[in-house]
């Protein structure tokens, strides 16, 4: 974990779930983390709660949804800390429901989100990464897509459209900017709390009961992979509960 010490890491949607977990694992590491997310109060305790152990932390307040809150967020790691080493495009939302239920509302917030947000971290990061010559991308995806499941097409779809993106990136970069995918499945966080169907709310808090992992474990793969010399990339990596089919 020495090559962790030190880095300047940006998170999106930090304020809780795996985003916090990978905030506090960073920091207890020695990173300096920038982390991102719509609830200022939480950022903020979460903040306190990094420097309180020793931990270097900084928030901006921002919504993934607009392209030039993620430039923001980038252009006040490069201000604070003088560089930007890893970002990690964390944020993201889930709607679950039949295709001919029609919720072109969630399609469209999963979409804004899921998949428009990563690519406006990976552009506000690159730019970056380019003059640096160097950097290191982090795509937290889903299991979802991987099996193919009635009630997730839309959902799987924005996931499995950055699982495309991710390795088309990696064959395209020349090594300095490197990327890694990680699909959690079940992970304890409030993402069934946003499902507005109210029978996969239940099937999905279910099953988060019996067998979802501790964030913890999905930060765990995030250290394994900031962690590996310049030289190594981690392309992709499944973590999921040992029960989960």
């Amino acid at each position: 974990m020495k090559n962790i010490e030190g880095k300047v890491v940006a998170i999106t949607g930090a304020s809780s779930g795996m985003g916090k977990a990978i905030a506090i694992d960073l920091a207890e590491k020695g990173a300096k983390v920038v982390l991102g997310a719509r609830r200022t109060e939480r950022l903020q305790e979460l903040v306190e709660e990094i420097k309180n152990k020793g931990g270097e932390a900084t928030f901006m307040t921002i919504d993934v949804k607009n392209k030039a809150d993620l430039v923001q967020l980038v252009n006040k790691a490069v201000e604070q800390y003088g560089k930007l080493d890893v970002i990690v495009n964390n944020a993201g939302i889930s709607q679950l429901s039949r295709i001919d239920d029609q919720d072109i509302e969630g399609w469209e917030e999963m979409i804004d989100i899921n998949l428009k947000g990563v690519l406006y971290g990976m552009a506000a990061a690159i730019s970056v990464f380019r003059q640096q010559q160097a950097g290191h991308i982090i795509n937290i995806i889903s299991t979802a897509g991987l099996k193919i499941s009635p009630m997730m097409g839309v959902y799987a779809g924005t996931k499995n459209a950055i699982r495309t993106i991710s390795e088309a990136f990696r064959q395209e970069s020349d090594g300095k900017i490197r990327i890694t995918g990680i699909s959690p499945g079940f992970v304890k966080t409030d993402f069934a709390g946003n499902i507005k169907n109210e029978e996969m709310r239940a099937v999905i808090q279910e099953d988060m009961d019996q067998m979802a992992l501790d964030p913890i474990a999905i930060a765990n793969a995030v250290m394994y992979a900031v962690s590996q010399p310049d030289d190594v990339e981690v392309g992709e990596i499944v973590i999921r509960p040992s029960k989960q089919n």
